[in-house]
């Protein structure tokens, strides 16, 4: 029963992976296909192909996830948490894919993990969840909105006395760069909340013990499913992100994807942060459309994401939290 529990719990993180990847794959392509960068099918392999080889470059986001946000339960009622965290931030990736709502499948685990402990008698860790999730929630997308500014400020500066066509003509070749970076911070950031999440489990399962090295098999599937979630697409959040914030052209692109990038790799290798990958490219977005004038970006569609941004963690909480008073009464 313990094998079994164990595999159903890692076969339902790989699944969260895989919705992650179909969520989330408009953050890493959205403005490139929008620019017409990129044609979608050749974005969607780019986009797999960096997601599976970000996730190999690091374990700090990883290790966060696994130790610090809830105390690791023990036993069979430790593996009906866990599962029921996964469930409930599926129900809600699934939830807001279908209204095409840019919401963080990142917070939606991390909802997920706080909501099954709180329900199951496990300890939160407070001080972790501020420090870790809370605090960057607000901060990096204050720091992608002003940092796209400043970005695509000096693009227009720098090429202020160049032909508009040549230039993004150039930039959308540059695209491709910049988007694969975006992709490559992906990989880094989100499949690692999900080794974080098997490794507990097998923790909880005696397989492992925290301080081994992540097993490579982990960080192979978790990549791999990250990857084929991505390749699956994610249309309707697309179009969110692509159009209906403002209509991007290739420097404003050039310029998200940039910012979005480098926050990701400051915040996992500096702070080991796992950070919004949606926060961070929707608010640089905003940021980089607020430069041609502030009534470009449409605030109502950004009101609305935002809004869903707060209500993420709360809701897959709550989701959790049901998924395990359901899974303890048929099986508690």
């Amino acid at each position: 029963m313990d094998t079994f529990a164990l595999i159903v719990t890692v076969g339902v993180a790989l699944f969260f992976t895989y919705t992650n990847g179909f969520h989330d794959s408009a953050n890493a392509i959205a403005t490139s296909v929008s620019t017409r960068a990129l044609t979608p099918r050749a974005a969607l392999v780019m986009a797999a192909v960096m997601n599976l080889v970000g996730a190999f470059l690091g374990s700090g986001v990883a290790k966060t996830v696994s130790e610090g946000l809830i105390a690791t339960p023990k036993g069979d009622r430790g593996m009906a948490i866990l599962f029921a965290a996964l469930v409930g931030a599926i129900i809600w990736n699934l939830i807001t894919w279908y209204y095409g709502l840019p919401s963080s499948s990142s917070h939606a685990l991390f909802g997920g993990m706080v909501g099954a402990a709180l329900a199951g008698g496990t300890e939160v860790i407070w001080g972790g969840v501020v420090d870790k999730v809370i605090i960057p929630m607000f901060v990096s997308p204050l720091v992608g909105l002003g940092i796209g500014y400043l970005v695509m400020t000096g693009i227009m500066w720098m090429f202020r006395r160049s032909n508009p066509a040549k230039a993004k003509r150039g930039f959308r070749i540059a695209q491709t760069v910049s988007a694969a970076g975006m992709a490559l911070g992906h990989g880094l950031q989100d499949a690692q909340k999900t080794m974080g999440v098997v490794v507990m489990a097998l923790v909880i399962a005696d397989v492992e013990d925290f301080g081994d090295p992540i097993p490579v098999w982990v960080k192979i599937v978790c990549a791999v499913m990250l990857s084929l979630g991505t390749y699956a697409g994610g249309w309707r959040i697309m179009r969110t992100l692509g159009r209906k914030i403002i209509e991007l052209d290739p420097p404003q692109g050039f310029a998200a994807e940039t910012t979005g990038a480098s926050i990701m790799f400051g915040s996992a290798f500096l702070f080991q942060a796992p950070i919004s990958t949606t926060h961070v490219i929707t608010s640089a977005i905003m940021g980089v459309g607020a430069t041609k004038r502030v009534n470009a970006v449409r605030w109502g569609v950004a009101k609305n994401i935002v809004m869903g941004w707060f209500i993420t963690m709360p809701a897959a909480a709550v989701a959790a939290a049901f998924s395990f008073w359901i899974v303890n009464l048929a099986f508690g």
